[in-house]
């Protein structure tokens, strides 16, 4: 249960959402279940490295592909790790409203700290019907709410239509993720003084520091996991000296470009090969490469080939070594 009312949502928020948030795969068994002890085992590991929070059944966690109960079932596994003592994220982003208020109300019955959510999908052509429909969830849940935007969802908000999403009650703020980076500063000029913006890429951090404006949260991405190791969390570490207005050039170069770089040729590599769609099957395997649980990814998406396995496996040894 939320430990904070909605007039004190920002302020929980201001305080509580800083530094490096993860994305939390869902990983499977062969047989096609929910593989309950990876899930558990890659949260360990994930807080192992240091990051401030994580959010679970984002697009990379493939909550398009999964069942009511496997939804609720992923809430339950990560708030039982979570234990009330690392921050948590529940994305309930669905096409029917009764849905995304039950998968709301469960959240917030097994201790979620916050929502995301995504404009629904299919019909909706309008930003007024977007505006409206996180209105109603705002409306129907105690907890705080980022909005998530992004084209996987089929429509892109504009700046000026995100202010409008921040002007409701307990949104706190937005992940700016729509690949488009002229977007991504104009919302942050526009309403970055009022509401928590995050833009999940390091590329944001460099641009604002040109023109005069920051972000306190990394909300949220797969780097972290993909990057560090517990003994070796160099992004995290860079994250957190960022957020706290420290932007270490040097330490960036060093320490976390070499491997972004590889991130950067996988990422466009095989976005592009699935015509647009987040590279979840990429994440997937790099997690197992990191000794995480990862598994097949489900239809309609296809794993990497073999050839494409051996040849990221060679570009991540390359640069670790």
């Amino acid at each position: 249960m939320a430990e904070y009312s909605k007039s004190e949502a920002m302020d929980w928020a201001r305080e509580n959402l800083r530094g490096q948030w993860t994305t939390i795969m869902t990983p499977f068994t062969p047989d096609d279940e929910l593989d309950e002890d990876g899930l558990r085992g890659n949260v360990r590991h994930i807080r192992s490295l240091g990051t401030q929070g994580g959010g679970c059944t984002w697009g990379m966690g493939e909550f398009w592909s999964l069942t009511h109960e496997e939804r609720t079932r992923v809430y339950d596994l990560v708030s039982e790790e979570a234990n009330g003592e690392w921050p948590i994220a529940a994305h309930v982003t669905h096409t029917s409203a009764k849905s995304m208020l039950a998968l709301a109300e469960h959240a917030n019955e097994v201790g979620f700290d916050l929502l995301i959510v995504a404009a629904p999908y299919i019909v909706t052509k309008t930003e007024q019907q977007v505006v409206d429909w996180v209105r109603m969830l705002a409306e129907g849940t105690p907890l705080a709410i980022m909005f998530y935007n992004s084209p996987q969802f089929g429509i892109v908000m504009s700046a000026q239509g995100l202010a409008q999403i921040c002007r409701i009650p307990s949104v706190v703020g937005v992940k700016e993720a729509s690949f488009n980076q002229e977007l991504s500063i104009e919302t942050h000029q526009l309403i970055g003084r009022d509401s928590i913006i995050s833009t999940p890429d390091e590329w944001i951090l460099f641009k604002g520091r040109e023109l005069g404006f920051e972000q306190q949260v990394m909300f949220a991405n797969t780097s972290d996991w993909r990057f560090d190791t517990p003994d070796e969390n160099y992004y995290v570490q860079f994250i957190d000296k960022a957020m706290r207005g420290d932007l270490d050039d040097d330490f960036y170069d060093e320490k976390i470009k070499p491997i972004k770089q590889v991130s950067d040729k996988w990422w466009t590599r095989i976005v592009q090969k699935q015509k647009g769609a987040l590279p979840a099957p990429l994440c997937k395997y790099w997690g197992e490469l990191m000794g995480m649980a990862g598994g097949h990814v489900r239809p309609p998406l296809s794993d990497l080939t073999d050839d494409e396995k051996r040849e990221l496996k060679k570009d991540i040894e390359a640069v670790r070594a």
